[in-house]
Order: structure tokens, then sequence, then C-alpha cells
């Protein structure tokens, strides 16, 4: 096995190095996706949503998403079904299906986010294009 002290782009990401998206409710990074890492075959993002937000309802035409909250609480609607989520839980969305996020927590809820595509696509039934 081989050491690297500088790892070629689009192999090594870190929180911190990638592509920060700030909303009212909270933020994403995106730390892997087709435009960062080309060649790459799925999608990697950081959220962060605070006490109280939720991000618009919305669904991924192209992929389905997976969804591990890492830390705070999430009512995680799916379809209209309301999921209550704990930290180390894992959501699946299937493509296309309408879905959304609130924080009902008191403190800020940390996920990781990640999109079977490169290049996932988006359709907000809610609020502004592109918040989520």
């Amino acid at each position: 096995m081989v050491a690297v002290d500088q790892p070629a782009a689009g192999i090594l990401a870190s929180r911190g190095s990638g592509q920060l998206a700030e909303f009212s409710w909270g933020a994403i990074e995106w730390l892997f996706n087709g435009e960062l890492a080309p060649g790459a075959e799925q999608t990697l993002g950081y959220v962060e949503i605070e006490p109280g937000q939720k991000n618009p309802l919305h669904a991924h035409p192209n992929c389905e998403e997976l969804l591990y909250l890492i830390e705070g609480e999430l009512d995680h609607s799916l379809e209209g079904v309301v999921y209550r989520m704990q930290p180390g839980q894992a959501i699946r969305v299937p493509a296309g299906a309408q879905h959304d996020a609130r924080n009902v927590g008191a403190t800020t809820a940390r996920m990781v986010i990640i999109y079977s595509d490169p290049a996932r696509q988006m359709v907000t039934y809610e609020g502004t294009p592109g918040q989520e």
C-alpha cells in the first residue's frame, strides 16, 4: 500500500472543501458529484437544517436519495407519510417521490445525503427552486 499526502482532485473530500449552498433553512455542502469529481457515478452531500426550519417539498426525478441522520431530530415526509427520524437512522427516497425534512429538535440537524446519479435533478413544489 502507498500512502498519498496529496490525493488527486475528486478522490478525497472533507467538510469545508466542497461546494457550499446556503439557504434560509440551513445549508448543503456538496462533496462529490459529476461537476466536482468528473467520472463520479453518485452525488454526496452534507446537510444542516436549523431548529424549526424545513427544506421545500421536492422530488428527484432521475435518482433515488439516501439520507443518514447524524445529529438532531427530523420529521421527514415521504409521499405524505411522516417519519420521525433520530440520529443513526436512514431513509430511502425513491426516484420521483415527493419529500421534505423538518427539524423538530432544539439543535441543528446534521445529515449525509447520497443520490444515485452524479447530476441529480430536482423539482420543487413550494419555495424557491434549488433549495434542497
